[in-house]
């Protein structure tokens, strides 16, 4: 049975009560969050479910977010910020990149799930683009791929000249192309094609353009 909240941060459940105060309960809360968004989409993404999933009161959550769509925001940033991914070091751009695209690839990684619920919920709705999304979920930090990127031209394995913005976004732009127009994971093969036929080509230090 889902508990109650008569005041900030206590809830009844079957165990007795609880009080998560200030940052503690804000996690509690943004993890349910996440939890809900994942499992039920964005049509679903309510303060009232939000507040029952974290076994707490929708007053609660309104003295923090005034909206689903401000609680939303918070749920990706939240997201992003206590879950990020380990950067891989296989001790070779190869490795390194199929690394992080299997991993992204996963069914437990953020970008898996931020695609399923946009596949499943409407843009409009929403009111962020997959762009927007992104950059919500990665904030301020480098990216695993911005990390390997600079590690490989240290290294001498890729030209620095050839590596646009868009270039070295490549492998994620067509990963996610992959899952959009299957809705399922990219086959280990395909993640193989994208490093090794398509990337590296087109970086590697000699190569034609």
């Amino acid at each position: 049975m889902t508990g109650n909240c008569d005041s900030e941060g206590e809830t009844m459940g079957g165990s007795g009560p609880s009080r998560r105060r200030g940052a503690e309960l804000e996690r509690a809360i943004l993890d349910a969050a996440w939890d809900q968004l994942v499992a039920e989409g964005y049509g679903r993404f309510t303060i009232e479910a939000v507040a029952a999933r974290a076994r707490t009161s929708k007053p609660v959550l309104y003295r923090r977010w005034r909206t689903r769509e401000e609680l939303f925001r918070a749920t990706i940033r939240h997201r992003g910020a206590v879950h990020v991914p380990s950067v891989p070091d296989t001790g070779g751009v190869r490795g390194d990149l199929l690394a992080v695209l299997r991993g992204a690839n996963s069914g437990r990684s953020n970008v898996t799930a931020l695609l399923s619920v946009l596949v499943t919920s409407s843009f409009e709705d929403i009111g962020m683009s997959p762009s927007e999304l992104r950059a919500e979920l990665i904030g301020d930090r480098a990216t695993s791929v911005d990390v390997i990127l600079d590690r490989a031209r240290e290294r001498g394995e890729v030209d620095a000249a050839k590596l646009t913005p868009r270039i070295a976004d490549l492998p994620f732009a067509l990963l996610r192309h992959e899952y959009f127009m299957t809705f399922r994971p990219v086959p280990e093969e395909v993640l193989a094609e994208i490093v090794d036929e398509i990337f590296l080509p087109l970086v590697v230090p000699g190569a034609a353009q």
